[in-house]
């Protein structure tokens, strides 16, 4: 693991600036030649969602998503590493996650960030519930067996 990186980890209700993330992660640096982020919105499939609530495991969610970067910071040589997810009652377009790595080098940035965003979809400790325009029950999103297969490439 590069020990000089520390990853920024937050798990927050409020939202956040892309540009203002990418700033604070390359601020003052020369070393960084690449920067890959991915950021995952609140999207509406059919015009019926109000809203999308994300609920945590307050302390485990950070701990865990600390060492699914501890771990991408052993497999690649990244220089800067930001993950923020947030949590609450999200509305449609609005962002949820963001992943920004940094690396010398653009495949190093890319594939952390790919690894990143696979293990937080199934390993992160996050619930999500639709709430409906309509007013009926949206309930709980069931995690997607695409998501686990996603994973699997990792660990081959």
């Amino acid at each position: 693991m590069n020990a000089s990186v520390v990853p920024h980890i937050s798990v927050q209700r409020e939202d956040f600036d892309i540009a203002r993330e990418i700033a604070a992660l390359t601020a003052g640096r020369t070393d960084i030649g690449a920067v890959v982020t991915f950021s995952g919105l609140c999207r509406d499939e059919g015009t019926m969602l109000a809203a999308l609530e994300l609920e945590h495991y307050p302390g485990m969610a950070e701990a865990e998503i600390g060492q699914i970067a501890a771990e991408a910071l052993q497999r690649w040589p990244l220089s800067g590493l930001r993950v923020i997810h947030r949590h609450g009652k999200i509305l449609p377009g609005e962002n949820i996650v963001l992943v920004a790595t940094a690396s010398a080098h653009r495949q190093a940035a890319f594939e952390a960030a790919s690894f990143l965003m696979d293990f937080l979809k199934t390993s992160a400790p996050f619930w999500k519930k639709e709430h409906r325009r309509d007013g009926g029950k949206g309930g709980w999103i069931e995690a997607k067996i695409s998501d686990d297969e996603a994973k699997t490439r990792w660990t081959r």
